[in-house]
């Protein structure tokens, strides 16, 4: 895809399908013999959940939660409203959110709170990239793709706009004033 807009490649597609793909199998030998729910953080984490999947051996099921964090499009307030919930019960079974990346981390932490208060057997934090340097939580986060430096990420599932979910790989965008 040609687009001024995409700059430097972060992560690219056969990275991607590798690391995927290890995902699965670890997590795979952490849950044998256990059924797993994983839920989905809408919508970036669509392309990645669907990937992952395919690298699970244990049985699963899958539900996804849709939430919108106020503030500017750049940055979370860490105010976080549920636009969908989920619509099975956790209580009592090992949940593992799917998230596609990790940046203040306020809005996981909204959510890590809110699954816990449901009671499920085990929970625990699956993201495909995460920006230590803008952390401003300390989070739980058993599985991570990829860490990333601070540039705002587009690219297999991550958007800006609602652009770029389709590409690959994972670029980042070009802000105005950006060299090249």
């Amino acid at each position: 895809m040609s687009d001024p807009q995409i700059g430097e490649t972060l992560v690219e597609s056969g990275e991607l399908k590798k690391r995927v793909a290890a995902l699965g199998e670890e997590i795979s030998r952490d849950y044998e013999g256990r059924d797993l729910v994983l839920v989905g953080v809408l919508k970036g984490a669509v392309l990645f959940i669907a990937d992952l999947m395919r690298h699970l051996t244990v049985p699963c099921e899958v539900d996804f939660m849709a939430v919108s964090s106020y503030g500017s499009s750049t940055d979370s307030s860490g105010v976080v409203r549920i636009l969908k919930d989920l619509e099975a019960s956790i209580d009592g079974r090992d949940v593992l959110i799917v998230e596609d990346i990790i940046d203040s981390g306020l809005t996981l932490q909204y959510l890590l709170r809110n699954l816990k208060a449901r009671n499920p057997r085990s929970l625990e934090v699956c993201a495909l990239l995460t920006k230590p340097e803008r952390r401003r939580v300390d989070l739980p986060t058993k599985y991570v793709g990829f860490e990333i430096a601070n540039r705002f990420a587009i690219g297999y599932g991550l958007d800006h706009e609602q652009r770029y979910r389709n590409l690959d790989y994972v670029a980042a965008l070009k802000m105005p004033g950006d060299s090249g």
